[in-house]
């Protein structure tokens, strides 16, 4: 299995960056790529790049503004993937990590681009 963590600084305070990031199902809003999404339960569906990705959340703690998810498949040879999406106060502002554990251990690369690039657009998002 294959761990890493990306962050990112954000010049808001942690309650209004989890606001953003805790609507489970608004992700279009911010989020690289995603050209719809829509929630059934606990499951988001992602279309992006004329693919669908469902992610289930797994649990999600307004005190501890943090949440994770897993994606039960790809359309890839993926055997496992959990993400954990977490905010901390910093200074005046956020931290946001977003790790994730995957196997096969091939893939960290490509969401390590990913969620670079959505903590990048995450930050954009809400200081503007």
């Amino acid at each position: 299995m294959a761990e890493l963590e990306q962050e990112i600084t954000i010049d808001r305070d942690p309650d209004s960056v989890w606001k953003v990031l805790s609507d489970f199902g608004g992700v279009q809003a911010w989020f690289p790529g995603v050209e719809a999404v829509r929630v059934e339960g606990d499951t988001r569906y992602v279309a992006m790049l004329g693919l669908e990705v469902a992610e289930t959340l797994r649990e999600s703690d307004d005190a501890a503004r943090r949440f994770s998810y897993f994606i039960p498949e790809l359309p890839l040879p993926m055997e496992s993937h959990l993400a954990t999406v977490a905010v901390h106060p910093e200074g005046a502002g956020s931290r946001v990590t977003w790790s994730v554990a995957v196997v096969p251990d091939e893939l960290l690369p490509m969401f390590a681009d990913i969620y670079k690039g959505a903590l990048a657009a995450l930050k954009e998002h809400c200081e503007s």
